[in-house]
């Protein structure tokens, strides 16, 4: 099979990651799975890939690295980024890193797919969109302080300055998957 079409999917949920498997092989990609960075390190071992599809929290483990290592093994792969936990520093860093793309979750294998072929930059964006809602902002960055404190609720309500029973109420009213 020609290397343009295969893909290593980098995912821990198994169920979502078959899901994927099964229908880019019905679009005729040659798949493989991964579920841990270890694991995408045996495979880089045999063979390479020209995309990938890497979650951006993989167990405990941080999908970052994993792009890192799929990119500083083939520069020329088309890395897309997907995550249930999207902010604008990650997907800064993905694209530091190698990605081509970031998709929040929920994203099909047409999202994933229309991904790979807009690894271009688009001059042509309306600059003009509507600005980011402070609300938006505020989760972010909320977000963020739970990804860095491990997401413990007392350490991450400290670093924001707010108290611990505040952000649980925000989180109930806006849970993290």
């Amino acid at each position: 099979m020609a290397p343009d079409r295969s893909l290593i999917v980098v995912e821990d949920d198994a169920g979502f990651a078959r899901t994927l498997k099964r229908s880019f092989e019905r679009r005729g990609y040659e798949v493989v799975l991964a579920a841990s960075i270890e694991e995408v390190r045996q495979v880089l071992e045999e063979r390479t890939f020209g995309h990938a599809v890497v979650d951006l929290k993989l167990g405990g483990a941080s999908g970052l690295a994993c792009v890192e290592l799929l990119h500083t093994h083939d520069p020329d792969m088309l890395i897309v980024v997907l995550t249930g936990f999207a902010s604008i520093s990650t997907a800064v860093e993905a694209i530091k890193l190698g990605a081509c793309h970031y998709l929040a979750k929920p994203s099909n294998t047409d999202d994933i797919e229309a991904a790979f072929t807009k690894a271009e930059g688009n001059t042509e964006v309306a600059l003009d969109a509507r600005p980011t809602s402070i609300k938006t902002l505020e989760w972010e960055r909320i977000h963020q302080t739970l990804i860095e404190t491990d997401f413990n609720i007392s350490e991450a309500a400290r670093r924001l300055g707010m108290h611990r029973r505040t952000l649980a109420r925000k989180l109930e009213k806006r849970p993290v998957k």
